[in-house]
């Protein structure tokens, strides 16, 4: 996405038309435009030059931030301070300098008789061209408004600027007439309402200018914490050196109370690193040699040498900026009901105002008197409201969020998380800490080893297993290894080595094969288990340990049973206590893993969840996924490369921030600090954000359909309600105020505090299971390509093909007739048995 820096617009109507303006321009896919942060998000192949050329013939101008600029912390700032202000405080002061005068003149003699010079006195003529000369320096100095508002008009787009020009410019224009043509000067001068009015929205602004700055106050926040130096090691003496000019693998050092400049590895000493900053996490965490640390968080205690591991836009921190920062430059879809009505808002308005006038004229009222009315309905309307209740609120969320180590990385993913209604959890490294241990060692008699006096069968099995695992990246493979070098073994390079995902590994040393894995795995692949006893006696060992939540890792050759590794991983502390609130959320739990339906009951029995799917292959959870979301809107958390697929497939994907960067680009959400209980936190801080938009608008709309008809006069003849055009001037520039206000209150909300319970609205469907034949498959890519045939058919919910068994299961959402399988299948190239 490329971004671009916006200017000229001024509320909502300015929005839609750059939007529109935009969205028409060859190549480009999409695009989204933030009020808020006056930027705007471009996808597609358009070249820049014609983006910038579309926006500036729709009456704005655009200017491409280049890649230096994003990566540019300091630059990014800059772009996020709030130069508006200074100028608006400005205009305030002199406008209402001018327009006490002009109330003075105008209200305080007349009406209560305040000294004014006596060559004023009785003089009307004098003191309406007095009256003219201040209003007119007012509208001077708020010339903007009126250049901005009539400029959008011969473009085709009014804008709120054009409401209150008109407001304003024709109470000036008719008091103008009034006093050189008209008898009766002093009953019929609107000189102050037209000054007012100006000085009014612009106190609206100001305000709004003030809020508006607020709702960035989180992303200026980390911006500000980056570090502008660093101490490297450079010809064996320490030099501290601008940011900028750290390099990957330089040597830095980083004495107590300093903050760490760039993501590293700690290479000597030991120290407290206090990683609030990035993870909303108080209590400092240990670092050691080989521990990871980040840019801006702060060493506590010891002095580390570290080695540069990121630098730049490649740090955790500027990572942590640009998704904020990137999720306020994408438009929630709930933000679309404001656009619709925003780019009919201005033109609708001033119809209204018009037909005011006309009927209150043509029923007999006072020109001044339907005027007034008209001018009232231009001011008092506000399309502002309406363009920022969504950005708003998205804005303060994602702010709150990055507070507490939650990272959305579009608007539509936070506003999607609150309406979760099943969570996926992947097992390991979710549910548990993914650090699994070996409990259990038995060779091939059965017997527990004896890692002192060790004989041969011992030997054999754990110079297999350390063999065997250490290539693997798996979590159960790493416990084994760790535990064969605490027992001083040494691996060995096997030849043809592959790992078959969530099954197990094989390899080849000499001319010996040798097999780890699970039960099916070993029985595939190798002729030991056509022993009888040697089959009962593992399938009586693996029920036992999987009743106490173990995972059992069989080694062999291809004929010789070498013996068994039991393996547990940790369940992490909060998990019980997570899954317990999320149930409470109304949300139905469902754990995902591939261990065998025995093991995965034991730890769904301690940790509480609604539903297991266990036996599940990498490759399947994608699968599971999409059976789960005919039931409601799915969050998958997970943080391996194997989850990537899964969270895509998902309604809203949650990566643990301790995973895989591939998870973590596939994910919606990114949870920094890999702690589970920030996925109730997650989804409750997306409800409220939700609920806030929703009051947002609420307001936005009704103050609308409220205001209007009473500044119109539609109950003055029945009630005598009224307005005049300065009131609807005050009320134009309270409205933005209040709804950027409400937003900021989700700066007070606790995300982690538990609600009231709510009962889950799943809905019931009723999926039914088919196994049919079919022939000519031969390999898993034969698998693959059936799987994808059936799956496409509809009513087939999840398909699992055994090209051995020459099977496939089928889980349907409704009847699917056989010659409709008949016809996918013979169109794969496979043929249908039935």
């Amino acid at each position: 996405m490329k971004k671009y820096i916006v200017t000229g617009m001024t509320c909502a109507a300015c929005q839609a038309r750059v939007e529109k303006a935009v969205s028409k321009v060859a190549g480009v896919q999409e695009c989204s435009v933030s009020l808020l942060t006056n930027s705007m998000g471009v996808e597609g192949s358009a070249s820049p030059k014609a983006i910038i050329k579309a926006v500036e013939k729709a009456g704005y101008s655009a200017s491409l931030v280049n890649d230096t600029d994003v990566n540019n912390l300091n630059s990014a700032e800059s772009q996020l301070e709030n130069k508006e202000l200074p100028v608006l405080k400005k205009r305030l002061i002199w406008s209402v300098g001018f327009l006490i005068v002009l109330m003075y003149v105008s209200m305080g003699h007349m009406m209560w008789g305040w000294p004014v010079p006596s060559f004023l006195h009785g003089n009307h003529f004098a003191i309406g061209l007095i009256q003219m000369i201040l209003a007119a320096i007012i509208i001077v100095i708020n010339k903007k408004f009126f250049i901005s508002g009539f400029r959008s008009v011969l473009h085709g787009a009014p804008n709120m600027d054009t409401l209150v020009a008109l407001g304003s410019g024709v109470s000036f224009i008719y008091s103008v007439v009034v006093l050189f043509t008209s008898d009766n000067i002093m009953d019929n001068l609107y000189f102050e309402s037209a000054g007012t009015i100006l000085t009014l929205i612009t106190v609206g602004k100001l305000l709004e200018s003030v809020s508006k700055g607020k709702t960035t106050n989180a992303l200026k926040s980390l911006m500000k914490l980056s570090p502008k130096t660093a101490v490297i090691i450079k010809d064996g003496q320490e030099k501290e050196v601008p940011i900028e000019e750290v390099s990957v693998d330089d040597i830095f050092v980083v004495k107590p109370g300093e903050s760490i400049p760039v993501d590293g590895i700690v290479i000597e000493g030991s120290s407290a690193v206090n990683e609030a900053a990035l993870t909303g996490e108080s209590i400092p965490v240990d670092k050691i040699e080989g521990s990871g640390v980040s840019a801006a968080t702060i060493n506590t205690s010891g002095y580390l040498k570290c080695k540069a591991t990121r630098i730049g836009k490649d740090t955790t921190l500027s990572q942590i900026i640009q998704m904020v920062s990137d999720a306020a430059a994408t438009k929630a879809p709930i933000a679309k009901i404001a656009d619709k009505v925003s780019g009919v808002f201005v033109p609708a308005v001033i119809v209204i105002s018009v037909v005011t006038f006309v009927v209150w004229f043509l029923f007999g009222a006072e020109f001044a008197f339907a005027l007034s009315k008209a001018i009232c309905v231009l001011v008092v309307s506000c399309p502002c409201a309406l363009g920022l209740a969504t950005p708003v609120a998205i804005m303060v969320g994602n702010g709150v969020g990055a507070k507490n180590g939650i990272l959305f990385k579009t608007s539509a993913s936070l506003e999607a998380t609150g309406r979760t209604q099943i969570v996926a959890l992947d097992k390991t490294g979710t549910i548990t800490l993914g650090q699994p241990k070996v409990v259990q060692v038995l060779n091939n008699n059965f017997t527990e080893i004896d890692l002192v006096y060790r004989n041969l069968n011992d030997i054999m099995l754990l110079q297999a297993a350390i063999n065997l695992e250490v290539k693997s990246e798996h979590p159960l493979a790493k416990a084994v290894v760790e535990f064969a070098k605490s027992a001083d073994m040494v691996a060995e390079e096997l030849l043809e080595w592959q790992a078959v995902g969530g099954q197990g590994v094989k390899g080849k040393n000499g001319d010996t094969e040798y097999f780890a894995g699970n039960y099916n795995f070993i029985q595939a692949n190798t002729s030991i288990l056509e022993n009888a006893d040697l089959n009962q006696k593992l399938n009586n060992f693996i029920t036992e340990i999987a009743q106490r939540g173990q995972t059992p890792l069989i080694f062999s050759t291809k004929t010789a049973f070498l013996g068994i590794i039991s393996v547990a991983d940790v369940i992490k502390e909060e998990a019980p206590k997570t899954i317990k609130q999320l149930k409470n959320m109304g949300i139905h739990v469902v754990m995902l893993t591939g261990d065998n339906e025995v093991t995965a009951k034991s730890i769904a029995t301690q940790v509480g969840v609604d539903e297991v799917i266990a036996g599940v292959l990498p490759e399947g959870k994608e699968t599971v996924i999409r059976a789960l979301k005919n039931k409601g809107k799915v969050a998958m958390v997970g943080d391996g490369i194997n989850d990537a697929p899964a969270l895509t497939r998902a309604d809203i994907g949650i990566a643990i921030g301790a995973g895989t960067d591939v998870a973590i680009d596939a994910a919606d959400i990114v949870l920094v600090k890999s702690h589970l209980d920030d996925v109730p936190a997650a989804i409750n801080l997306s409800r409220r954000t939700l609920t806030n938009i929703h009051e947002n608008l609420f307001w936005a709309f009704f103050y609308n359909v409220i205001l209007i008809p009473i500044a119109a006069g539609v109950y003055y003849n029945n009630f005598g309600l009224q307005m005049n055009p300065m009131l609807g001037a005050a009320a134009m520039s309270l409205s933005s105020f209040c709804v950027v206000s409400n937003a900021l209150r989700l700066n007070l909300i606790n995300i982690k505090k538990e609600g009231k319970k709510i009962k889950s609205n799943l809905k019931e469907v009723s999926n039914m299971e088919k196994t049919i034949k079919v022939e000519g498959m031969m390999c898993e890519h034969c698998e693959a390509h059936v799987k994808e045939a059936l799956e496409a058919l509809k009513g087939v919910e999840t398909a699992v093909p055994n090209h051995e068994s020459g099977e496939v299961k089928l889980t349907l959402s409704k009847e699917v007739k056989d010659k409709d399988f008949e016809k996918v299948i013979s169109k794969a190239g496979y043929k249908f048995l039935g």
